[in-house]
């Protein structure tokens, strides 16, 4: 509790200074926030289309593991000897400064595999750009493939032309492993958020040499309806199957409805910047984790009671 408590110091200050500066590529450092409103928020909610804002600079949060998204959606970057692996691509406009924050820390041509959290187009969007840098394989649950391939055929919301999506390559279904240097991952078909959400178990971070477990929980929640609620209910306990989990790795820093508890992403960020030895990593809390995905259950049982009612009263 020692690591939330002081995450909370620093999100509730009248002035957040983000320590997030170094420059990359024209990236921008994350600027002062005024105010109490958690800095995760603003990127996802109230400054979530300001491009240049958007900008986070890429930040070392593992021996071998690196944030290279913009602020309102993570970019994962584990890296390997025999190869590295990165978790979603944001989308444009936003999909060269993810490759800046890449090239910042590896060769891109190391990167081995993208792995798909789900078929929204703000984790895939720069994954064809990506991989025909990399040369990648791209790796998603086959119901959110059929998503991906969709929203490729058919012009954007704002009548602009199709965006580019990735061509359909490896086809990951529950219980899968991908083994890649000291990396063994676990793949689970977690439906709810969309029909294919992947979740990623299995990934091991390193802190000066010692091993944590971390996650990548592709989605939470559903998207409205009797059946949509019993699937995110039956992923949600199934995420609460997985043990040993020290380290969640958000897919988006800002949680809702009120956030992340102990701070997301970002806040945990700046603990970090400000981390001296012997201090606790403040990504490690497996306390945190354990008490989120049991509200989750909780509040998938509330969801799918109350599809059941709607359901009867339509009768």
């Amino acid at each position: 509790m020692r690591t939330a408590r002081r995450v909370m110091m620093i999100a509730a200050s009248c002035l957040v200074a983000v320590a997030l500066n170094a420059n990359v590529s024209g990236t921008a450092a994350a600027p002062e926030q005024a105010g109490s409103e958690p800095l995760s928020k603003t990127y996802r909610v109230t400054r979530a289309k300001d491009v240049e804002f958007q900008k986070l600079a890429p930040f070392k949060v593992f021996d071998n593991l690196y944030y290279v998204g913009p602020g309102y959606v993570s970019v994962w970057l584990l890296t390997t000897p025999q190869g590295d692996i990165l978790f979603d691509t944001a989308q444009e406009p936003y999909v060269d400064h993810v490759i800046a924050g890449i090239k910042k820390y590896v060769d891109p041509k190391d990167i081995k595999y993208i792995v798909l959290s789900h078929g929204h187009l703000d984790h895939f969007g720069g994954a064809a750009r990506i991989q025909e840098l990399t040369g990648a394989r791209v790796v998603a649950i086959d119901q959110d493939w059929k998503m991906i391939e969709d929203v490729g055929s058919r012009p954007g919301r704002d009548g602009s032309p199709p965006p580019r999506v990735p061509k359909r390559d490896m086809v990951v279904k529950e219980g899968d492993t991908l083994t890649v240097g000291d990396q063994h991952l676990i793949f689970h078909w977690t439906p709810g958020h969309t029909p294919g959400v992947l979740t990623t178990e299995g990934i091991t971070v390193y802190d000066g040499g010692k091993p944590y477990k971390a996650i990548v929980w592709g989605g939470g929640g559903y998207r409205g309806g009797l059946k949509d609620a019993e699937d995110g209910k039956a992923s949600t306990d199934k995420v609460a199957t997985i043990k040993g989990v020290q380290v969640n790795l958000q897919i988006h820093s800002w949680a809702e409805p009120v956030g992340y508890p102990g701070g997301g992403v970002l806040e945990r960020s700046l603990l970090l910047a400000k981390r001296k030895p012997g201090d606790p990593h403040p990504f490690v809390d497996p306390v945190t984790w354990t008490n989120w995905v049991k509200r989750a259950q909780d509040t998938m049982a509330k969801s799918v009671e109350t599809e059941k009612q709607k359901a009867a009263a339509a009768k």
